[in-house]
């Protein structure tokens, strides 16, 4: 594999929630029939494509103004099959950049999953494995939902260890579905344990769409003394990486091990964390204005990207 040069030693890590990447297919397994050319959205292979190569733009400017190159690595949610990620990486965009990608099915009724992006060029695979989140919902049946993607792989010299989350939403009450969350912070801590019983300094990436914010209570419980959290500090009244009825979250977030913060003798380390929201992918006018441009409202299609920001860290290797 070959080496950057020593002008491209910062690296981008981002996380994108695309917002209900599907294909046109009528997938007789998952709940997608929103997503077909014959249904109320009229989701037709033209609509498809835009989005696919908007996402694509997205994600190769990510971080570009820091390291003057696309993601090094971009955790994602919301994408629905490998076929999905292969238009993705294939699409004008990000066809040049030489991304691979690592996907699993999840048991998702929807079909939505999690996924990573990678650039093979300067990233090496090492292991891959997906992790079932156990639940049950509030009438007492299992739940389905995402998996916590896991994803061992070698930057450099440099070991990473990463885990993508997509956490049960908060469609049926911030408070009634509390405890999902809590429960998929308590997954990724056992798989975070397991990983440290490998390599007790180990480097990890815990990153996702957390349906919470920094402070709530699953996050709280996730982010113990191993970890740091700089997506702590993005969360204001004026900004987050998403927004609902008027009021900013930031679901989206990227946290560190701690060995990433120490600044003698660490050659390899943290330096910022930002969400990724440039003028083109808000709203640009209306009640709405500085929003996240969505592709639809409903059943109204807007053509825009997704309903949330990216949010992204960037890393120095010395």
């Amino acid at each position: 594999m070959r080496k950057p040069s020593a002008s491209q030693r910062q690296y981008t890590v981002a996380f994108y929630n695309l917002e209900n990447l599907f294909d046109t297919l009528d997938d007789p397994k998952t709940l997608d029939d929103d997503f077909t050319p014959k249904s109320e959205k009229k989701w037709t292979e033209k609509r498809y494509r835009k989005k696919t190569k908007k996402m694509g733009r997205v994600i190769s400017q990510i971080g570009y103004s820091e390291t003057t190159y696309p993601p090094l690595i971009v955790g994602l949610a919301e994408v629905e099959n490998k076929k999905v990620l292969e238009n993705l990486v294939d699409s004008k965009f990000l066809k040049e950049k030489e991304y691979d990608f690592v996907h699993f099915d999840s048991p998702d009724e929807r079909g939505i999953d999690t996924a990573l992006l990678y650039r093979k060029e300067y990233f090496e695979i090492l292991h891959t494995e997906a992790f079932n989140l156990h639940l049950l919902n509030e009438e007492g049946i299992k739940d389905y939902t995402r998996d916590i993607l896991y994803v061992k792989g070698k930057l450099e010299d440099e070991t990473v260890h990463i885990l993508v989350n997509h956490w049960p939403s908060r469609r049926k009450g911030t408070d009634e579905t509390a405890y999902k969350r809590i429960a998929a912070a308590k997954r990724n801590l056992e798989i975070i344990a397991g990983i440290y019983e490998q390599d007790p300094h180990a480097r990890i990436l815990i990153m996702g769409d957390f349906n919470d914010d920094p402070k709530s209570e699953s996050l709280k419980t996730l982010v113990t003394n191993e970890f740091y959290n700089p997506m702590e500090l993005l969360l204001t009244k004026y900004s987050g990486s998403l927004n609902y009825k008027g009021a900013w979250n930031l679901f989206d977030q990227i946290i560190l091990s701690h060995n990433f913060l120490r600044q003698h003798g660490n050659n390899f380390r943290f330096l910022t964390a930002k969400v990724f929201s440039p003028e083109d992918i808000r709203e640009y006018k209306g009640k709405y204005k500085g929003n996240p441009f969505r592709t639809y409202v409903g059943k109204k299609y807007l053509g825009g990207f997704s309903d949330h920001f990216p949010v992204y860290s960037v890393l120095t290797i010395e």
